[in-house]
């Protein structure tokens, strides 16, 4: 016999005002990428173009974190019985892999500018990246709220708070090559950024991996789970557990549970209460689903290569 019981939701984000932000977000990228595009054509910068394909890729991944948004909404049916709860952790999962390749290309452009300085008409450059910083740092702070708690907000925010930097960097190497002509600067900031970048995107890339790979969250220790609920009488063995994330909300036990004697089906109910309230509270776990046994024979080790 099974038993399903799933309680305790946490729902600590605001879904509209999430998709309102990233919609203007996704307009001042676009707004920002074709004046890059125009700027960078007239005063023949490369390091605008490189900005401007930097700011398009952030449009493609900020449409990514939206449709997710949107998707995750939707509500379960017949053959989707999650819904589409895990399309945010795929958008993040894309735009961390983005991320990535993004901050490889950057280098590759920066290592080839070190062997080749190019002189810029600065004027342009400057005034550009200033757009730059006001439009993405508007965007970074729509953004970073819901960024703490969703790894897509947090892949979106990620893109732009890089781009926000990217156009710090490239107004002061304007300001540089404007009065030092120091054309070196740009190439050197751009692989700073590049670093970055690779550094941020690895984590999330890594925390998305997790949570599609369906293993146990780093915060849960599955021994201490299997002793406490081991001292509730009249269990006699817990095996068979299986532990994961279903997205930022969801964590879920499934488990099989010996008991020692026959019990009646109300006294299950009663200690099904009691391993939700101790799993909720102390491990942070909100679905559980165990399965009652009485003198089964089957494998009773906790974790089962099944």
């Amino acid at each position: 016999m099974g038993h399903s019981h799933s309680h305790h939701h946490d729902h600590h984000h605001h879904p509209d005002v999430k998709g309102r932000n990233l919609i203007i977000s996704i307009l001042l990228n676009i707004l920002i990428t074709v004046a890059q595009v125009i700027g960078g054509l007239v005063s023949g910068s490369l390091s605008l173009l490189s900005d401007a394909l930097h700011n398009f890729s952030d449009v493609l991944s900020l449409i990514v974190s939206y449709v997710a948004n949107l998707l995750s909404k939707r509500p379960s049916s017949n053959n989707k019985t999650f819904g589409y709860k895990r399309a945010e952790i795929i958008a993040a999962f894309v735009n961390a892999a983005a991320l990535m390749i993004v901050a490889i290309i950057l280098i590759f452009e920066a290592v080839e500018r070190f062997q080749q300085p190019q002189e810029v008409a600065s004027n342009l450059v400057i005034w550009l990246s200033l757009l730059g910083i006001c439009a993405n740092g508007f965007s970074v702070l729509l953004l970073k709220r819901d960024a703490d708690s969703n790894m897509n907000m947090k892949s979106a925010y990620l893109h732009l708070l890089t781009d926000m930097m990217a156009s710090v960097a490239v107004l002061i190497g304007g300001i540089l090559m404007k009065f030092f002509q120091w054309y070196w600067v740009d190439p050197a900031l751009t692989l700073a950024i590049a670093v970055y970048l690779i550094y941020m995107g690895y984590d999330l890339l890594k925390q998305s991996t997790r949570v599609l790979m369906l293993f146990t969250p780093n915060s849960i220790e599955v021994q201490e789970i299997v002793t406490a609920i081991l001292e509730i009488e009249p269990i006699k063995n817990v095996h068979h557990v299986h532990i994961w994330q279903l997205n930022e909300d969801e964590v879920h036990l499934e488990a099989h549970i010996d008991f020692s004697k026959d019990i009646r089906l109300s006294e299950f109910d009663a200690i099904l209460e009691r391993i939700e309230e101790e799993v909720y509270h102390n491990h942070g776990i909100n679905h559980v689903n165990i399965q009652p046994e009485f003198g089964k024979c089957d494998s009773k080790q906790i974790i089962v290569q099944d």
